[in-house]
């Protein structure tokens, strides 16, 4: 997999990412992609290879590895990896579609005329588009530690299994290659991604938490210009009329 191309893409994402959101980049980086890269997959390059069991009957190793692993986990470790990052892309398409109408708005009316103050800028469709984003890596995320503790019952690996499936002629036990260092690794990505939720979880309550008091102190703003506009003496539907034009 080249986690080069995946890196180029998401480096465009940290310029519209907020504090949480560049620490989340870094995160899954530097402690789930490098350390995937680097050492994970060699810990699991010889998992059926040393995959052994107590008989020679043809088959029955094969069959026994796959009962017990249905999907190996440097292979779920990279699909949850795809597709937890994928949902930051679309706030990147969000802001390529602004540009895009910036661009066509400014031919039209001039170089003058703006359409948005700052494409990049979190507000309206856009702070929606980042925060479903998050609510949707983070929904990811825990769906994937599900099924990874559902499929092997437990985050630790064990030293012996056993399995009678056929072609076994009997219950036949089976023991892991290095299950002590898998069990390790796998603490320590599942670890990740749990603070990688975390990450989430702050940062939607930071965007909400923003969100509100700018509401607050536009609404406060609202109510002092239209107090001195009645001292100034307007009328009560001029001051109607303004505000609903500062809401929009």
């Amino acid at each position: 997999m080249d986690w080069k191309f995946l890196e180029g893409l998401l480096s465009g994402v940290n310029k519209y990412s907020t504090a949480f959101g560049r620490i989340w980049l870094s995160v899954v980086f530097v402690f789930r992609v490098l350390v995937y890269v680097v050492a994970a997959e060699r810990v699991w390059s010889d998992d059926q290879g040393h995959f052994d069991c107590n008989t020679l009957q043809p088959g029955c190793t094969n069959i026994c590895y796959d009962r017990y692993f249905p999907i190996s986990h440097i292979r779920l470790w990279a699909l949850q990896l795809i597709f937890v990052t994928c949902p930051s892309f679309m706030v990147v398409l969000h802001v390529a579609y602004r540009e895009d109408r910036e661009r066509k708005h400014r031919a039209k009316h001039g170089q003058d005329r703006r359409l948005y103050h700052n494409p990049g800028q979190k507000h309206g469709g856009l702070w929606w588009t980042y925060l479903m984003s998050l609510f949707i890596k983070s929904g990811l995320e825990i769906s994937f530690l599900y099924l990874l503790h559902y499929i092997y019952h437990s985050f630790k690996l064990p030293r012996k299994v056993q399995c009678d499936v056929s072609p076994c002629p009997n219950l036949v036990d089976c023991y892991i290659s290095r299950p002590t260092e898998k069990t390790i690794f796998t603490y320590f990505m599942v670890g990740a991604s749990i603070l990688c939720v975390v990450l989430n979880i702050c940062e939607i309550l930071y965007l909400i938490a923003l969100r509100m008091v700018k509401m607050k102190l536009h609404q406060g703003h609202v109510s002092t210009e239209a107090q001195s506009h009645l001292v100034r003496g307007g009328s009560p539907n001029q001051h109607k009329k303004k505000k609903q034009l500062l809401v929009v």
